[in-house]
């Protein structure tokens, strides 16, 4: 009884042995017939502007009876399995073109689909390949945090910020808008260095000049068409200077005179013309018929058939017009140009004074508009010249006279000369 014992136990051992090696090689036979899945190369990373398509490419070989699937990296959300789409985003579907490939594509690219995309292959373990999408966005300037137009008074600093978004990140240049060059204080120093343009999302201009006012354009890039741009208008306030060229004025009876006188400001100011006493102070002060002290007031003057008022703009410069026409000797005497804005008054004072003419010389003609400016000779005819004569600034009574007896006696001794001939 006990040998047939050890025989069933001797036996069955053998039997054992036997099965578990039919079944390892029956194992190893399988293996070789089914081997496990494996990707074929890489998925490559793709860049394309937003609204264009992106497409990322998986290849996988002996895929068997395991399953191919895409899933968004960043939170695992499963987007397509084999052929078919799971999610609901109607932007993304999945191709097969061969038994080894599978592509995912994503139309009309938005900024969000920017990120990793996952290849996964359902084996134990899990298998998975990684692509990535770049998505490029043209630039767009926030104009909530950008600088709108601004007025700063001279002396003081301003800053222009421009901030834009896009990808990548976009350049911010600043140029003029009527393409003069950029006036930029140097660092620790009252001297102004001209670039025509500056790199970067703020323009800081320390201690305003009037010259730096103007338009300026910040234009933002980032190589994705198409760049944009954004005006912002700085204003360089500060009260008015007057400046006469011509501070002394003579022309004959009968002719037209000008006056001017050249005006900066800003913000624009209102400007007149004066005649008579010294100009009061303030505006609403001025009238035809104010007395001060006894003695008449200035009167205004208007645009007429007497007085033509003109007035011309270039920015903060002005050039102020005044043509006296039909000269009499009661249009001689003092005149201001004046201009007021909200930060002062300025003005600037004119004396016209009347030329008298040698009888022998012929008078000029009551179109022609005169100018300081010293002797000005005009051939009216064949057979004489006429010459008018301006007269300088007297710095002294003294020097005044002495040039009026002086300049009369060229006119006596050239008038004789020409009865003589």
């Amino acid at each position: 009884m006990e040998k047939l014992q050890t025989w069933f136990i001797v036996t069955l051992f053998i039997v054992t042995k036997y099965l578990q090696a039919r079944t390892q090689n029956l194992n190893e036979q399988n293996s070789q017939l089914d081997p496990d899945p494996e990707f074929l190369g890489t998925i490559s990373n793709v860049t394309f502007p937003a609204g264009r398509e992106a497409i990322l490419t998986c290849s996988v070989r002996n895929l068997g009876k395991n399953k191919v699937g895409w899933l968004r990296a960043s939170d695992q959300t499963v987007l397509a399995l084999q052929g078919r789409v799971v999610t609901h985003n109607a932007r993304i579907s999945v191709m097969h073109d061969d038994m080894h490939t599978w592509k995912l594509k994503i139309s009309k690219l938005r900024e969000s689909d920017r990120g990793c995309y996952m290849c996964q292959i359902n084996t134990s373990p899990m298998k998975k390949q990684i692509g990535c999408i770049d998505v490029q966005v043209p630039p767009d300037i926030i104009n909530e945090e950008s600088s709108a137009d601004m007025a700063v008074q001279e002396g003081e600093d301003a800053t222009l910020t421009c901030k834009a978004t896009g990808n990548p990140q976009p350049r911010v240049t600043w140029r003029r808008e009527d393409g003069e060059m950029i006036l930029l204080r140097k660092s620790g120093s009252r001297e102004l260095m001209r670039v025509e343009s500056f790199l970067g999302s703020s323009l800081k201009l320390m201690r305003l000049e009037r010259r730096q006012m103007g338009a300026y354009l910040c234009i933002a890039s980032n190589d994705v068409p198409p760049a944009v741009s954004k005006r912002v208008s700085l204003s360089v306030q500060f009260a008015p200077m007057v400046r006469a060229p011509s501070q002394l004025l003579g022309t004959p009876l009968g002719s037209d005179v000008q006056l001017e006188c050249h005006v900066e400001a800003s913000p624009s100011p209102v400007s007149y013309w004066l005649k008579g006493a010294r100009a009061p102070s303030g505006f609403a002060s001025v009238s035809n018929n104010n007395l001060e002290g006894g003695q008449p007031g200035p009167e205004m003057l208007l645009d007429g058939p007497k007085y033509a008022i003109t007035e011309k703009r270039d920015g903060y410069r002005g050039v102020m017009l005044l043509t006296v026409r039909s000269f009499s000797p009661s249009d001689v005497g003092t005149y201001h140009c004046v201009s007021t804005n909200s930060l002062g008054r300025a003005e600037g004072t004119l004396r016209l004074y009347e030329i008298k003419l040698h009888p022998g010389i012929s008078t000029i003609n009551d179109d022609h508009l005169n100018f300081i400016g010293g002797l000005e000779d005009s051939n009216r005819n064949s057979a004489s010249k006429t010459q008018r004569i301006s007269y300088l600034v007297c710095l002294s009574t003294y020097f005044c006279l002495t040039t009026i007896v002086y300049y009369n006696y060229i006119l006596f001794m050239s008038s004789k000369q020409l009865q003589q001939r």
